[in-house]
């Protein structure tokens, strides 16, 4: 295996367990609440603007076309795998080559597709929230979060 395979994958391990188990390098001191409010509270903080996320906002215009032209290419790559099949079978014989070409723009059409996925869909895309009462983009976080505040359950909507 290449060392930047490697690489990429303890690092993506690194950030799955990170992520899961909510380590933190420096947890910073957690709001306070009373018991009875606790259960009754979620943690919002206002959104920065980011450039990732300015541009993702200005890549929706083009979602749709996005969409479109990735079916296209996916009905692309199943004619050429069934060609490639069809080829196979006239001949009576498994001709590796004949699969070379599909095999190359089906690994290169999904790398793509995550890509623009990771550009499209930033974290924050799925965070966010609106909260009644209260003008402006919030994400949900958690409580040891700089700028956190916490807001009524009831009032966080997605």
């Amino acid at each position: 295996m290449k060392p930047l395979m490697l690489f990429a994958i303890v690092a993506l391990v690194s950030i799955i367990i990170v992520v899961s188990f909510g380590l933190q390098l420096a947890p910073n001191a957690p709001i306070l609440l009373s018991p009875e409010t606790a259960a009754d509270a979620l943690y919002i903080c206002p959104v920065t603007s980011t450039f990732w996320d300015a541009f993702a906002t200005a890549l929706m215009p083009f979602h749709r076309y996005l969409i479109i032209a990735l079916f296209f290419v996916v009905m692309l790559l199943a004619f050429s795998w069934g060609w490639a099949l069809y080829q196979n079978l006239l001949n009576d014989s498994f001709k590796r080559e004949s699969f070379q070409k599909p095999w190359q723009m089906t690994k290169f059409t999904f790398w793509v597709s995550i890509i623009i996925l990771l550009f499209v869909m930033t974290p924050n895309y799925f965070r966010s929230v609106t909260v009644d009462g209260l003008n402006g983009q919030y994400v949900l976080c958690e409580s040891d979060t700089p700028g956190a505040r916490a807001v009524r359950a009831d009032a966080v909507h997605n």
